[in-house]
């Protein structure tokens, strides 16, 4: 039987009069790849950055393991360290090498010794094939390299979820497939992931649910194989229609 991590009901976002969110309502299971696509500006990050309270919801619930994560005897800090999250822009700390950027915050979230914690960073830096530029600093990077050290970072803190908020957007088209593949092989673990992106095929092959959202709601949610080869809506059609012409 599956077990729910994340459950999400009737959740709104507001920013003054504007509604971004409404009526959102999903699960995510152990083990589960969740993508969620749409239009820019459709609430797709809004959304995921509602999910680890970076925007705190105006109404609704987010249930982690059943319990409200906005209850006030909630331990928020470490629940976004179950439930991390990567970012477009990398958010690395660009005095750090690359190797501190994964120690330090295993160190003073997790409280992890500085040797466990740097052997746990070089042993995830070397799956993700990072492990000759340990010592640069993120200015020596590229942009794929740098986000394959966010992931990394991210996964370092042994988390049960994570969060990607269009994880290549701020990539060159020549780096994407690396951190789309990095990707990949972490879905391949049994990692829970919600990547909100703009890559179909990703969506497509790795996803084991899709949800695709329209003006503030989850328009059309199914299997990628419901989504991509059989959508029911309108808006989902008329969104899919130039990557359904070229597949």
């Amino acid at each position: 039987m599956s077990e729910t991590i994340l459950d999400v009901q009737n959740l709104r976002k507001t920013f003054g009069n504007h509604e971004v969110l409404r009526d959102i309502n999903l699960t995510v299971d152990k083990g589960e790849v969740l993508t969620i696509i749409g239009r820019s500006g459709s609430g797709k990050s809004t959304l995921l950055r509602g999910l680890n309270l970076l925007e705190p919801p105006t109404a609704g619930k987010i249930l982690f393991h059943g319990k409200d994560v906005q209850a006030e005897d909630f331990n928020l800090a470490t629940y976004r360290a179950k439930v991390g999250m990567v970012f477009q822009n990398f958010n690395l700390f660009n005095n750090l090498t690359v190797i501190d950027n994964i120690v330090v915050p295993q160190m003073s979230v997790l409280k992890r010794d500085q040797n466990t914690a740097k052997q746990h960073a070089l042993d995830i830096l070397n799956q993700m094939g990072m492990d000759p530029f340990i010592n640069a600093k993120p200015a020596q990077l590229s942009g794929g390299q740098k986000q394959r050290v966010a992931i990394a970072r991210a996964e370092a803190m042994d988390p049960e979820v994570l969060l990607f908020d269009e994880p290549t957007s701020a990539l060159d088209p020549e780096m994407v497939d690396d951190v789309l593949n990095a990707m990949t092989d972490l879905a391949k673990t049994g990692l829970t992931m919600i990547v909100v992106t703009h890559e179909m095929e990703f969506a497509r092959d790795v996803s084991d649910q899709v949800l695709f959202m329209n003006d503030g709601v989850i328009a059309e949610s199914g299997t990628p194989d419901q989504i991509f080869g059989n959508p029911q809506k309108a808006e989902t059609k008329d969104f899919l229609k130039r990557y359904l012409s070229r597949a």
